[in-house]
């Protein structure tokens, strides 16, 4: 049996695109329900994207937001 030492140690050694699908599928077994709720937050982003484009959203700058959090 692979001792855990042995067996990260082994993980990054692997290419950066390998560890990447590794860690993926390890987070994912994790919360396997995960799949519905990212498909979701997928739709949700879209919407909102769609909203800005056609102005019926105002943005705000980044940087008044951290201002007005920064003054409370």
């Amino acid at each position: 049996m692979i001792k855990t030492k042995e067996l990260f140690d082994k993980a990054v050694s692997l290419p950066v695109e390998i560890r990447a699908q590794l860690v993926d599928k390890l987070l994912r077994s994790l919360h396997p329900f995960q799949k519905e709720i990212d498909e979701l937050w997928a739709a949700e982003a879209e919407k909102r994207v769609k909203e800005i484009k056609s102005g019926k959203v105002k943005t705000i700058p980044g940087d008044e937001v951290f201002k007005k959090i920064l003054g409370r």
